[in-house]
């Protein structure tokens, strides 16, 4: 059943997060409550690299061909998604490239676009993630990527970033042939764990997931990197802080994390 967030904050009961102040602890039963934790890939996978590559082979230009093609690659997923003409990831991303250097005028050739499109191979965890992973896992909670990206970029991430064994599941929404905010990208979560949707933390880096996860009815915590006001959505991040760091001291006030 969807979680309503005023029950969640009950749940575990109430206090100051991700400001490194302490919470009340919620009692021995609603410790048990979540089981797994499952993330986005960004609010893992550090991407600014993609952006810095740009700005070193369009100097002046990289800055705005990055926002350009970071628009055009979801505008791209959700549009094949939407109209039934569903692409993977790293193909929408070599659209949404090409589209966004043509608009601006930019010479993107054979080798430029390789360089750009290598990087999203190469990508690699911000410095938080491995400690924080790690104390999750060892405190017993059940670990996963649910992502739009596809297995073989999610999985270069993971050797690139020394993260095996971490993660029970890596799940890509290549598997659906479709985009989170669909609701079948979300439901992948629940029959890899066999838990119920109040037993998932869902971990969201953008703020349009934020909004799926807790539509479909994951209790959601936001790691807001960007520091970017909320969407307009009608629903909000049950909780919120700017590292996974944030994310392991939460857990730890309501007795998840050891």
């Amino acid at each position: 059943m969807a979680y309503d967030r005023r029950e969640f904050l009950h749940l575990f009961s109430t206090g100051v997060v991700a400001t490194g102040l302490p919470a009340r602890q919620s009692t021995a039963a609603s410790h048990q409550r979540i089981k797994a934790v499952v993330f986005d890939a960004f609010a893992i996978l550090d991407a600014r690299p993609v952006s810095a590559l740009a700005e070193a082979l369009f100097p002046g230009r990289g800055s705005d061909l990055s926002n350009a093609w970071r628009t055009r690659q979801f505008e791209y997923q959700w549009l094949r998604a939407l109209s039934g003409r569903y692409a993977d990831f790293w193909h929408t991303t070599g659209e949404a490239l090409v589209f966004a250097a043509r608009m601006l005028h930019l010479d993107l050739d054979p080798e430029k676009r390789a360089q750009l499109m290598q990087a999203y191979l190469d990508l690699r965890a911000w410095s938080d993630a491995a400690p924080a992973l790690a104390s999750l896992k060892q405190s017993g909670l059940r670990l996963a990527f649910l992502s739009n990206m596809t297995s073989k970029m999610l999985h270069s991430a993971i050797d690139n970033s020394g993260l095996d064994g971490l993660f029970d599941h890596v799940l890509s929404t290549e598997r659906i042939a479709s985009y989170k905010p669909d609701p079948a990208a979300y439901q992948m979560g629940l029959e890899e764990f066999r838990l119920a949707r109040e037993e998932i933390l869902f971990v969201a880096f953008a703020g349009w997931d934020v909004a799926g996860a807790r539509w479909f009815g994951y209790p959601t915590f936001w790691v807001n990197r960007m520091d970017v006001p909320a969407e307009e959505l009608g629903v909000s991040a049950d909780a919120m802080g700017r590292s996974l760091a944030d994310l392991v001291e939460f857990l730890k006030t309501r007795g998840l994390v050891r």
